[in-house]
């Protein structure tokens, strides 16, 4: 079995950190804080698109890549000295530790971060060492064209092809469900982010939890 999981609302909460280091990127680029933000379910591609698109600029690749380098310095120093109150969420050390004592079980990453921005977020908390690849938001710009980068790497990883079946999306938006369906995988909702369990119902969560050891015994 295949689990992907996102990130941010997810396995942790920054605090803050990450929406401070985007912040501070824009500022320091543009010399303003920028549009509004929406980061639940986007991806960080998506997000420096919207950033640029407000001034009226069409990002080219080195410029993304600059705004992007601003971003993960400024991440690195937020979660290490910037004093937000970042938690790894309630159920995921003990559904990540179950899970990885099962010898058929592959455990990925399926998240609107950049890489470097997941490994960043997952070393700070700890739990980096669950997950040896994944797809992520410096990918693609659409989080729906992730899942098959996901399937191929997983495939790469474990010596096998995973089929839709026997793969599990696991999110707290319904971007991410979204995303699973988009390679006709389930999705488990996690009400630990910004939607409520009747808000990822709606959006066809294929099973919905408030928080994540409540699926234990399901996983």
């Amino acid at each position: 079995m295949l689990y992907l999981f996102d990130i941010d609302g997810t396995l942790i909460d920054t605090g803050g950190a990450g929406m401070r280091a985007m912040h501070e990127a824009t500022l320091e680029i543009f010399g303003a804080s920028g549009p509004v933000l929406d980061f639940a379910g986007s991806t960080d591609l998506g997000i420096v698109a919207h950033i640029h698109a407000h001034w009226g600029i069409e990002p080219d690749r080195g410029q993304v890549a600059g705004f992007l380098e601003i971003y993960h310095e400024r991440l690195a120093w937020n979660l290490a000295h910037g004093n937000f109150p970042g938690r790894i969420i309630a159920g995921v050390p003990e559904v990540l530790a179950a899970l990885a004592e099962r010898p058929h079980a592959t455990l990925g990453l399926l998240t609107g971060n950049t890489a470097a921005g997941a490994a960043a977020k997952l070393r700070h908390f700890q739990l980096d060492a669950y997950f040896p690849f994944g797809a992520y938001g410096s990918d693609h710009v659409d989080r729906n064209q992730l899942g098959p980068i996901a399937l191929a790497r997983a495939a790469a990883h474990a010596g096998r092809a995973f089929t839709p079946a026997e793969t599990l999306v696991i999110g707290d938006t319904p971007k991410d469900i979204a995303c699973a369906h988009a390679i006709g995988a389930r999705c488990l909702a996690v009400a630990t982010g910004r939607y409520s369990t009747a808000d990822l119902a709606v959006h066809g969560a294929d099973a919905v939890v408030s928080t994540l050891d409540e699926a234990l015994a399901w996983l």
